[in-house]
């Protein structure tokens, strides 16, 4: 989803239609529609095309754009979206999630994908 919402921003920055651009790149407004929806990815060849058009960094598009650090304020060398890290931040608030999600993560996933009728 993340792609989605970058691509759907630069578009509105640069003042483009979601049909001004599929004009660009060659695809559909619905095309353009379904990858800021996330229901559909663009192909490696179009995705190019998009970052080029949008003047987007592709690390930025995948949300790749913030170094992680630990502990010691050591940078890893891995980068994370900025999404990723508030649903961290927000798993971390409550001690008792945060040490269920450390302890057995598939576990803790499964139960609150049961909870909440998830695939």
């Amino acid at each position: 989803m993340i792609i989605g919402e970058r691509l759907k921003e630069a578009r509105l920055e640069k003042n483009l239609s979601q049909e001004t651009l599929g004009n660009l790149l060659g695809v559909s407004k619905v095309s353009i529609c379904g990858y800021e929806n996330g229901t559909r990815t663009p192909n490696m060849s179009n995705f190019l095309k998009l970052i080029e058009i949008l003047d987007l960094d592709a690390k930025y598009v995948l949300g790749m754009d913030v170094n992680v650090v630990n502990e010691e304020n050591e940078e890893y060398p891995v980068k994370m979206a900025t999404n990723d890290i508030k649903i961290v931040e927000e798993i971390k608030k409550s001690r008792e999630l945060y040490n269920m999600f450390c302890t057995n993560p598939k576990r803790t996933v499964d139960r609150i994908k049961s909870k909440f009728n998830l695939k």
